[in-house]
């Protein structure tokens, strides 16, 4: 009986705890690497560019006319830019990955 105990609370332990503090690792690394120029999205959905980056606050432009609006670092939901540069490595690594494969199957003919 103590052993199922034990055994139910590691799984919950390694399938729900575990991961959620992975999770709040990564944004917490992602919003403290903000920098200015980075494109990012908030959780209201306002997707800006940031302008100045202070301790714990952002400030960002949005629109046609440029408007400046300042947000927590907690409010900002994705880099958008950092998204994108990840899109393109991974694109890059798919590429490569493929033309090593041709190479080598050009070898073996």
């Amino acid at each position: 009986m103590i052993i199922m105990m034990v055994v139910m609370i590691g799984v919950f332990y390694f399938f729900l705890i575990r991961p959620e503090n992975k999770k709040k690792k990564a944004m917490n690394e992602m919003r403290n690497s903000l920098k200015v120029g980075d494109n990012i999205t908030t959780i209201g959905g306002v997707v800006g560019d940031i302008v100045h980056v202070k301790d714990d606050n952002i400030v960002i432009e949005v629109g046609a006319d440029k408007v400046r609006i300042e947000f927590t670092k907690w409010a900002i939901s994705t880099n958008n830019t950092a998204e994108k540069a990840a899109a393109k490595e991974k694109e890059a690594a798919i590429q490569a990955r493929k033309q090593a494969k041709q190479k080598k199957e050009k070898k073996e003919k």
